[in-house]
């Protein structure tokens, strides 16, 4: 893919799965953490180089926060002003509170524009925060429909780098339309957690806009 250095902040199971499904479609990927060890040393015996996350921002044109909204904040501000200078920074973050019953922000302004005010620099663009985890690898969904990843940005450039990740990984990008539009995202992310883990779909389920 023309869109090359993927850095991926955060070991979590997003960030592994993310990380993980990116080097088996043969990407460049780097997992950017605070600490090794744990679930991080376990992904740098495969095919996922494992740096701190002040070098594998450095390497990367494209860096994907697979982050808690909270901790994404925090990762950003730790990181020197020009760090994320030019580059697509992908927010993939929910911002629920710590029962998942309801979101900490949202209405007039997401998770997604507090990320862009924090890392001015950078081109925030807002995608892969319908689909859970347990649906990153290809292997997951084999044989299925391709599942939509609905991708908001205000640059075009980064939005299109963004849409060429996600059919690398074998989604269908879908745009959203301007970051702003993750006022509405983040709340269909929401939903689809009430759906995946309260309503008994269990993390098979992801949304889907039709056209009729």
């Amino acid at each position: 893919m023309t869109t090359a250095n993927i850095a991926v902040i955060g070991a979590g199971n997003m960030g592994g799965g993310l990380a993980t499904a990116l080097a088996a479609a043969g990407v460049e990927v780097a997992l950017g953490v605070r600490e090794a060890g744990g679930k991080a040393a376990a992904l740098a015996e495969g095919r996922v180089r494992v740096l701190d996350v002040a070098a594998a921002v450095a390497a990367a044109e494209v860096v994907v926060l697979a982050l808690p909204y909270g901790a994404s904040v925090e990762v950003l501000q730790a990181l020197p002003a020009a760090a994320l200078q030019g580059k697509v920074l992908v927010d993939i973050s929910n911002p629920v509170t710590a029962d998942f019953q309801g979101l900490q922000l949202g209405t007039t302004t997401s998770a997604a524009e507090a990320i862009q005010a924090a890392a001015p620099g950078a081109q925030v663009v807002k995608a892969f925060n319908t689909i859970f985890a347990q649906l990153l690898a290809a292997g997951a969904r084999q044989g299925k429909a391709p599942l939509q990843v609905f991708v908001a940005g205000d640059a075009a450039d980064a939005k299109g780098r963004v849409h060429e990740l996600a059919r690398v990984l074998g989604f269908e990008p879908v745009d959203a339309g301007p970051l702003r539009n993750s006022r509405y995202l983040e709340p269909l992310g929401g939903m689809n957690i009430q759906f995946g883990f309260f309503l008994g779909w269990g993390p098979a389920a992801a949304p889907a806009w039709v056209r009729v």
